[in-house]
């Protein structure tokens, strides 16, 4: 789409109201319009555009007549208020009025508006439209403990009313003068303190409370955005944000942490508003919501640079309310307990009370920051408890990609554990079924891509590749003919000095490889046209190379840190359709490749520090390959994994 500095990008966020309920609920809606030139025609055609809404997919959450308009990034100021004064000036020569509730300036530039949706079709200036929406609150937890009191942790919360005056919570908690909650709805509203302050207060106590908190020394901030019932609006969320950013810009502290403890529908505006706190190194906790569904259909729990809590119960099993549950899928990183969790309650100064829900999982997690988000989340996961979650009441796709970590707080916070280098892998969404779908997997803000993989569940697929974006790599798969959907799965990591590289194969059938003595192979990967599951093999033996066959071509990711060394290891199974490759104790898996000897192969898949390749059933025959990594220990020789 051609663009000129006369266009200005528009976002408008329709609202929605949300029923009465003690969950996390935020919704967003998205409308995409052709950009219109100054001339009220389309830059392309010339003619005046048709709009095309993308609805909420929650209509009772919509919120008629108010919309959120997002600017394009690097708007300046004036262009903001031009286009204030035109959609009032175009509004009212047709008898609308409009109201500017609000103006944003931080991570999003535009405003609030009041407005008849007729104005909609108004509008000389429209790219996209995502729709405002409410949000609801989540309730429920359990405990953990920790060594660190969270002494040096600032968390902001942003939840409804806390009483400040309860024993738990007392001195720890301030009370900011930021409160943009919309009014209660409904005329059996009492605004009883008890009820407003009860989901706040709850989830204060168990990040700082004296008895039930999880980081007794956090200071934790008030940042009011819900109503007595539990709801509030996309653009109070965003105003909360902006606050958070201003005030930390004129006293900057040295551990912050934002807690979002509720979710809704997905809202792009919503979403960059916590990419830039993470930006400015915040970490974000969110809850994932008490929906029983895939947590990437809310936000904030979908945006990448979250860390998103799902819920256990005591039993270390999926989180169950009635119909509804914890939220799961690709887009959690860890669950926490979040079911029966004893805390501080409203009803009096010293009472306490149990709740379940997900925003109590969330808080579990956000009494402590002392690093980096992306290293926290790192830590997070390396001392998690790993498979103690019985995932059979899921889907097929969701046992795949849903995390099998439960949160166990390490006895002392530290950038790196031991040195280790830390991995995860990330997945993306199913591709479509079109032999020329694809998908794509990144890593997070300071995290490199050590290795890149593809899975395909019925066992159709081309391979994958790897491209670069803006300095940062992309792991892509690709479908294949007749393909039912495949998956890219990057293998993300961190470690201090870390940085990675990617060199691609001259011609098809030939080896790619790194080059210079200090790179190290890490990963391997292959792409071909001509036939389905194709790979490309590490081969540490042959200069640091990654080998394929003929018609296939690969690209072989070279990376470097200090003391960093990596091995292969292999096995090849005869009679098996499944096969497994662990690294030994104080290595890191990497890369995960499936190794053909003639038979269909799924696909390889990591889980934790293991590389399981699966091949079509009742075909003999699987191999798989495991690149393992580690930052040398200083005070012994390197010793080589057999």
């Amino acid at each position: 789409m051609r663009c000129t500095s006369a266009w200005i990008g528009w976002a408008l966020c329709l609202c929605a109201s949300l029923a009465v309920r003690a969950q996390d609920y935020t919704e967003d809606d998205e409308m995409i319009l052709d950009l219109v030139g100054e001339d009220r025609t389309d830059p392309e055609t010339g003619t005046d555009p048709a709009a095309e809404f993308i609805r909420c997919n929650k209509v009772a959450w919509r919120i008629p007549g108010q919309y959120i308009v997002v600017l394009r990034q690097g708007t300046h100021e004036s262009q903001l208020q031009r286009t204030i004064r035109r959609l009032r000036s175009k509004a009212a020569r047709r008898g609308y009025l409009v109201e500017i509730l609000q103006t944003y300036s931080g991570a999003l530039r535009g405003f609030l508006v009041k407005m008849s949706s007729d104005v909609l079709h108004l509008q000389p200036h429209r790219d996209f439209f995502p729709q405002k929406l409410h949000f609801l609150i989540t309730c429920q937890i359990h405990h953990l403990s920790s060594a660190d009191d969270g002494g040096r942790t600032q968390v902001y919360l942003m939840d409804g009313s806390v009483q400040s005056s309860h024993r738990e919570v007392e001195g720890r908690v301030l009370i900011t003068d930021f409160n943009n909650a919309p009014e209660e709805d409904g005329v059996r509203v009492h605004r009883q303190a008890s009820q407003c302050d009860s989901h706040g207060t709850h989830v204060a106590g168990i990040v700082s409370g004296s008895d039930s908190g999880v980081a007794r020394g956090a200071a934790v901030n008030l940042v009011r955005v819900l109503n007595c019932q539990g709801k509030g609006t996309v653009s109070g969320a965003l105003a909360g944000m902006e606050y958070i950013r201003a005030t930390l810009l004129a006293r900057p502290v040295d551990a912050v942490v934002v807690l979002l403890p509720f979710a809704g529908g997905l809202s792009r505006s919503l979403n960059t508003a916590c990419r830039d706190m993470v930006a400015n190194s915040a970490v974000v906790i969110a809850a994932a919501g008490n929906y029983r569904d895939d947590a990437c259909l809310y936000s904030p729990a979908s945006e990448p640079e979250v860390i998103t809590v799902g819920a256990v119960n005591s039993m270390d099993q999926l989180m169950s309310q009635g119909a509804g549950g914890t939220n799961f899928g690709r887009c959690v990183d860890l669950f926490a307990p979040g079911d029966d969790i004893v805390s501080a309650s409203s009803d009096c100064s010293t009472c306490f009370t149990s709740r379940s829900g997900t925003s109590q999982a969330a808080a579990h997690t956000a009494g402590t920051q002392i690093a980096s988000p992306v290293h926290v989340l790192h830590m997070m996961l390396h001392y998690s408890i790993s498979n103690t979650i019985d995932f059979l009441s899921l889907s097929e796709s969701h046992r795949l990609t849903t995390p099998n970590l439960v949160a166990a707080m390490p006895p002392a916070i530290k950038t790196s554990p031991n040195g280790e280098l830390l991995c995860r892998s990330v997945w993306s969404e199913r591709s479509g079924v079109v032999s020329t779908d694809r998908v794509i997997s990144r890593c997070r803000q300071g995290e490199e891509m050590m290795g890149c993989s593809s899975y395909a569940p019925e066992g159709v697929r081309v391979g994958e590749t790897i491209t670069m974006n803006g300095g940062h790599m992309e792991c892509i798969a690709h479908n294949g003919p007749a393909g039912k959907g495949v998956y890219a799965v990057a293998r993300c990591c961190v470690i201090s000095g870390l940085r990675c590289q990617v060199h691609a194969s001259p011609e098809q059938g030939q080896a790619a490889q790194c080059v210079g003595p200090q790179h190290h192979l890490t990963g391997c990967t292959s792409m071909s046209t001509a036939e389905i599951s194709s790979d490309s093999h590490p081969r540490h033996s042959q200069g640091k190379r990654c080998t394929v066959k003929e018609g296939v071509t690969s690209h072989a990711i070279c990376c470097h840190a200090p003391s960093l060394e990596c091995n292969l290891l292999e096995n090849i199974s005869a009679d098996k359709d499944q096969v497994e490759v662990s690294c030994p104790s104080g290595w890191t898996l990497t890369d995960c490749s499936a190794v053909s000897r003639g038979s269909a192969i799924l696909g390889p898949v990591a889980k934790g520090n293991s590389c399981h390749v699966y091949g079509v059933t009742g075909v003999d025959g699987a191999a798989g390959a495991a690149v393992c990594c580690r930052v040398a220990p200083l005070e012994q020789q390197a010793a080589t994994p057999h």
